[in-house]
């Protein structure tokens, strides 16, 4: 039995979210403070219930030696002052090497908390804007700078594998640097309580090889892809005739909206919704007809005006937008 709750507690450190599993500098940094003061915190619940016991049921000499003025104010000021100073003066050291990061030049890029989803803008080499949604794609071994700021009310930004926390002030420009150490995928979270679809707004972080970032954000920088099929070519002239591009943008397209997420490439990301859904045809259906009871409270409106193979032309336009 013990080895089943062990295995299961070690694979929860596993998790795409999980702060105990770092992949980046900073979040390693954390790890590391959370486990000393786990441990150390241990050692000492273990210290004061074994003093209990001695003080309850030890030899009336030890009871009486237990019960000095000097044992007292030992135990409950010179220590506690000790233990906090020492675990204080770790976190400085802590945060002194975290501002110095090798990996060369930072790139920069800016984060928009909105209720409830994330605006990403890129720059690239040549200084043109690139705006993506609810999803990071950084280049492994560099630091990477992100801008945080909110549209309305305070969020945070949470990336648990890869840095810690930072809120996201209205009016305010936030920077959290963090650096992947190796490729792979993570998830992130809003952490400040902003309003009804909270739980509901997360986000993935994509750490490419430095090549491959540059190859992806070239891609990203061109226009949408002309539709490849007939289904998708009706999809793009329902998508224009009902509205859509009042608030979304897709580049190369009269589409110019600006409240809602950035659609241009949105086939291409790892889920929709700010993580709430998987990425494919389906999903989008599912979202364009009913998003209130899958994400209550966005501010999105439903779109019960298709019909099913109108929805249908729709989801498979916005799928091939890669």
């Amino acid at each position: 039995m013990g080895t089943v709750v062990a295995a299961l507690f070690l694979e929860a450190c596993r998790g795409v979210q999980s702060a105990l599993a770092p992949q980046g500098i900073d979040a390693e940094r954390v790890a590391g403070l959370f486990w000393v003061m786990t441990i150390g915190a241990a050692l000492i619940l273990i210290l004061v219930m074994f003093v209990t016991a001695l003080a309850l049921f030890g030899p009336e000499s030890w009871r009486r030696w237990l019960s000095r003025d000097g044992i007292i104010v030992a135990g409950g000021i010179v220590f506690p002052v000790t233990t906090l100073t020492a675990l204080l003066g770790y976190g400085f050291v802590l945060t002194s090497i975290g501002d110095s990061r090798p990996g060369g030049e930072s790139i920069k890029i800016a984060v928009v908390g909105e209720r409830w989803w994330w605006r990403v803008i890129y720059r690239d080499s040549a200084g043109r804007r690139i705006e993506s949604a609810n999803e990071l794609r950084i280049p492994v071994g560099r630091p990477v700078e992100i801008e945080l700021t909110s549209a309305d009310v305070i969020h945070s930004f949470w990336a648990p594998k890869l840095a810690g926390k930072l809120d996201m002030i209205p009016g305010r420009k936030n920077v959290l640097t963090l650096m992947a150490k190796e490729a792979g995928v993570s998830r992130g979270q809003c952490a400040e309580y902003c309003g009804g679809a909270h739980a509901l707004m997360a986000f993935y972080v994509v750490a490419l090889p430095q090549p491959e970032f540059e190859r992806w954000l070239a891609h990203e920088a061109e226009p949408a892809s002309a539709p490849p099929t007939p289904q998708a070519l009706a999809g793009m002239t329902l998508f224009a005739a009902s509205g859509c591009g009042a608030c979304h943008a897709i580049r190369g397209t009269p589409a110019a909206g600006a409240i809602g997420p950035d659609l241009t490439h949105v086939g291409g990301r790892l889920s929709l919704a700010a993580a709430t859904l998987p990425n494919d045809e389906a999903a989008f259906a599912r979202w364009i007809k009913d998003n209130q009871h899958i994400k209550p409270g966005n501010l999105m409106p439903p779109y019960g005006i298709f019909s099913d193979s109108e929805l249908a032309a729709v989801s498979n336009y916005l799928a091939s937008l890669r």
